[in-house]
């Protein structure tokens, strides 16, 4: 009990913290071999890790693990533009900010990317010249794979792998239905060309959760970087669900109690893997926190900001275990969803993509890999 009234202090008193402006923070990165990212949905930080979180597991057991960041922001809302952010350094534009309810082309209102790495314009599924995280991996010869719950269990909806809708139709995947909960606008690798374009490419690395337990039973098998999404009830995202399950931070630690320890117990998160929790935004609802960290910009042209009614995505929090962190740490530095993409791409020895790439953005340093 005392531990996780320190935990909730170190969280309460940096909620009345200000959001500074992000310095670089020097450190020797660890040697990471494996990046898992798990991504859940729409709570505030002092909601999800305060001491009256309906969440015990990630706001006081997983803590005690690993490290928890009282300052870890997300860049806009609704939900896409988050996803979008975190796997191509690209801003939120008038169409992800609304979640893309039609798959539509991006329309690019230049031919070039900026200086900054950013498409100009707005729509949905960018051009082949915007890249991933995903398209460097592979460029530098590793490997990559996104798990995304109950993707292709009603067929009728989408695909089983790469499941997304036919370009410039409405996504079916907005309605819910027992059994299927999973929502194209949590998988952010289908918005882009250049993974969307090669068919067979698309449908061996965005795959559905079960075949994670699969992949992580040796070091060979597990990808260097995998990205997590649970369906709409496991992420929080709703709450009661459609079949009738809690949702929400309930039903957060639930899928988290089962999914946590089988990465943490495979060989390659024991050999040299971080495991990264966070949430896309914080809450939607009336009221929506829009606060940002670490002088995040907008998109050059857009008439609205990135969280709306404000700069950024709102103080989300986060959670890493790794065998290089020492467990019970709290760090309230600010970091923001691209300073995680450009932490990661500093692992793999990867150049910066979008707004990763900013003069002065921190990454995690030695106040998270301390051990």
């Amino acid at each position: 009990m005392r531990a996780r009234t320190r935990l909730a202090a170190a969280g309460l008193a940096a909620i009345v913290a200000p959001a500074a402006a992000c310095s670089p923070t020097p450190s020797k990165p660890p040697v990471v071999g494996h990046v898992f990212t798990l991504v859940l949905e729409n709570e505030s930080f002092n909601r999800s890790f305060g001491p009256e979180s309906k969440a015990p597991y990630l706001a006081v057991t997983l803590p005690r693990q690993g490290v928890l960041l009282t300052q870890y922001y997300g860049i806009g809302h609704a939900s896409l533009d988050n996803y979008v952010a975190m796997i191509s350094g690209q801003a939120p534009n008038e169409a992800t900010q609304r979640d893309c309810a039609i798959f539509s082309e991006f329309s690019l209102a230049q031919p070039a990317l900026d200086v900054h790495g950013q498409a100009i314009g707005t729509g949905c599924v960018y051009p082949v010249m915007v890249k991933t995280i995903a398209d460097q991996l592979e460029a530098s010869g590793r490997t990559w794979r996104g798990y995304m719950e109950d993707m292709g269990n009603d067929p009728k909806k989408e695909r089983a792998t790469c499941g997304h809708p036919p370009i410039g139709f409405i996504d079916s995947t907005t309605r819910r239905e027992p059994g299927d909960q999973y929502a194209t606008k949590h998988n952010p690798f289908v918005y882009f060309h250049a993974l969307i374009d090669d068919t067979a490419r698309c449908n061996s690395h965005v795959v559905e959760l079960r075949q994670l337990k699969t992949d992580l039973a040796s070091v060979a098998t597990t990808p260097n970087y995998v990205f997590i999404t649970p369906n709409l009830c496991d992420d929080g995202h709703d709450g009661p669900c459609i079949d009738h399950a809690p949702g929400g931070l309930i039903q957060i630690d639930q899928f988290l109690r089962e999914w946590v320890p089988a990465i943490t117990q495979s060989p390659a998160y024991a050999a040299d893997g971080v495991l990264i929790i966070t949430f896309d935004e914080a809450s939607g609802r009336p009221g929506q926190d829009s606060s940002a960290c670490c002088g995040e910009q907008g998109l050059p042209g857009q008439s609205r900001p990135p969280g709306g009614d404000g700069p950024g995505g709102g103080r989300v929090g986060a959670v890493i275990l790794s065998p290089f962190v020492r467990a019970g740490t709290v760090s309230n530095r600010p970091y923001n969803h691209y300073a995680m993409l450009r932490w990661v791409e500093d692992q793999f020895g990867l150049a910066h993509l979008g707004y990763a790439a900013e003069p002065g953005l921190a990454v995690f340093g030695t106040d998270i890999f301390n051990r």
